[in-house]
């Protein structure tokens, strides 16, 4: 019996020829993404910090206005802070005492264009040692806006505060060139992993490591199927690979 030929198989319709990777364009186009995703991480990190340090703000003020309005005492703080925290249960930043900071903190800060253009830059926990180190408007505002041309972290903040920075240098630092963290900077580095941004959008640690763990993958995903040309891709237990294949 006189085999058939096979049949030649069709292309399938839209899609090329597969063709070898170029090494060297490849890399380039990985360093492109990855400074991409690197920005997109630090300015999505700043506009959360930025939405949180304005929630305080907020919450600090109305609770100055309120006291000032009705004539309600220091103990409206804790009864506030038992309510809130009902709501909110995941909020550990609405404990009595993160509250009283708030109301300090919208008391040291009664400029409005100031708090949003600086103040709102720096992490909570740098605004509260602010607060608690320095009692000067003028020297907290110089010291806030040296944290970010700097970058200096919740630690290194105290240290330029005890050597009396203010006092030796203030005259030679006056220049707020840098109007954003550095991206490299280890204040920029501690945004992004602040326990209060975590609380603020009802994450813990664990499960915003593994939401952006998920949600990376399938971003690298959905860019890889819409390259199509010599890709594939597919997840091994244990750890994620993103896989080239012709």
């Amino acid at each position: 019996m006189t085999k058939r030929p096979s049949r030649p198989t069709a292309p399938r319709k839209g899609a090329g020829p597969a063709t070898e990777i170029d090494a060297q364009s490849y890399s380039a186009f990985v360093g492109d993404l990855k400074t991409k995703i690197a920005e997109a991480r630090h300015r999505a990190g700043l506009s959360v910090n930025r939405e949180l340090i304005l929630l305080y703000w907020t919450v600090g003020r109305d609770i100055l206005v309120r006291q000032q309005k009705e004539g309600w005492g220091a103990k409206v703080i804790d009864r506030l802070a038992d309510d809130l925290g009902r709501a909110f249960p995941e909020m550990t930043g609405l404990s009595a005492r993160n509250l009283k900071y708030m109301r300090a903190f919208a008391e040291a800060w009664p400029d409005d264009e100031l708090m949003q253009q600086v103040v709102a830059l720096l992490p909570w926990g740098n605004n509260v040692r602010l607060l608690d180190a320095i009692k000067t408007p003028e020297q907290r505002a110089w010291y806030a806006r040296q944290a970010i041309e700097h970058g200096w972290s919740r630690n290194v903040l105290p240290h330029q505060i005890d050597s009396n920075l203010f006092a030796r240098q203030g005259s030679a630092l006056t220049n707020f060139s840098r109007t954003l963290p550095a991206e490299q900077s280890e204040l920029a580095q501690q945004i992004l992993k602040d326990p209060y941004t975590f609380d603020f959008l009802s994450l813990g640690p664990e499960m915003l490591e593994r939401d952006l763990e998920r949600g990376l993958i399938e971003h690298l995903r959905s860019l890889i199927l819409e390259l199509r040309k010599g890709f594939a891709f597919w997840p091994q237990r244990g750890h994620r690979r993103v896989c080239l294949a012709r």
